[in-house]
């Protein structure tokens, strides 16, 4: 039996202050339970100006107050759920977060955003221990910064003196190589939109063929650091073509094709669901305020509402 099994989802991004305090947030909440999940990641994000800004700001206008997050996370415990809290930063000018960053030699750059980085990450942190958070997630797809080995032990280090639940990282794909301090935090995460489709609406045979390949690599990854495996971040719209750039959120003209959204949910969870260091999933990712049933059939985003991937999950969920 394995110690920690998450069966989640990730609830509320790409949301603003307020979002997760409206009736609509709480029926999407209790519909996210009845998928069979067990756990939520809480995700919002703030801004820095820029990708090379060193400073981190809370912005009123967007931000999820503290009181948003605590009303989100008594509203899951109610449900019965367990909570991931995982605070993003993003770039206001639109540039990808995993671009933060600065040259290696620009000492006090680098300083002055971690010394940023570390008040925001605190704050988050004494308030999913005061909450009763089951896991706190340190941060998501920072590739640039991920080479910073001493000022990531200094964050994590500091981060465990206000949080004293388990601590997870979100690594990207095909980057997690790049995380040299795996074995400072308690589980490794990663956003694994693997392309696993080979053409639109590939085959679930090939999808499995090809996550074969991703767990080999994954196998390695635990065995360096002894940490279960966690899928922090994973899914793919319901438009054709979406299992072959999971990521994708661009490409809104594609037509609808739930099957392939199906096939890719079906045959990750047929190559890890029986791995002993494999720890879970959050999917990517369930809406605040969910479209209306009827509206699933023309629904071309990453939410499973009333789709057939949703059936996949309640199957799987279920055992």
């Amino acid at each position: 039996m394995k110690e920690l099994f998450i069966k989640g989802m990730t609830y509320g991004w790409n949301t603003t202050k307020g979002a997760y305090r409206t009736p609509d947030a709480v029926a999407s909440l209790k519909k996210l339970k009845e998928t069979g999940s067990e756990w939520i990641a809480l995700s919002f994000y703030t801004f820095q100006p820029s990708y090379s800004s060193t400073e981190i700001v809370f912005d009123y206008g967007h931000t999820m107050t503290d009181r948003d997050i605590e009303f989100a996370v008594k509203q899951a415990k109610d449900l019965g759920l367990k909570v991931c809290l995982k605070p993003v930063v993003n770039c206001k000018d639109g540039i990808w977060r995993a671009r933060i960053g600065f040259p290696q030699e620009a000492t006090e750059y680098w300083d002055n955003w971690f010394a940023s980085y570390e008040n925001f990450l605190l704050h988050y942190a004494e308030l999913a221990n005061e909450l009763g958070c089951e896991m706190f997630c340190i941060g998501c797809e920072m590739i640039s910064t991920e080479t910073r080995v001493s000022q990531w032990e200094r964050v994590i280090k500091k981060v465990r003196a206000v949080y004293s639940g388990p601590l997870i990282y979100n690594a990207n794909h095909g980057k997690e190589e790049g995380v040299e301090w795996f074995d400072k935090v308690d589980l490794i995460g990663t956003s694994a939109y693997y392309p696993v489709g080979e053409k639109p609406d590939d085959s679930e045979e090939n999808m499995i063929k090809n996550w074969e390949k991703v767990k080999t690599k994954m196998i390695k990854l635990h065995e360096k650091f002894n940490k279960p495996i966690v899928f922090m971040e994973i899914g793919c719209r319901s438009a054709l073509g979406c299992a072959t750039m999971p990521w994708d959120f661009t490409h809104v003209d594609l037509p609808y094709c739930e099957e392939e959204q199906e096939k890719f949910y079906s045959s990750v969870i047929k190559v890890f669901w029986d791995e002993p260091w494999f720890a879970g999933f959050f999917w990517w990712d369930w809406s605040t305020k969910l479209y209306l049933l009827e509206e699933a059939k023309t629904n071309k985003g990453f939410d499973i509402y009333g789709k057939k991937a949703e059936k996949v999950i309640q199957e799987w969920y279920a055992k």
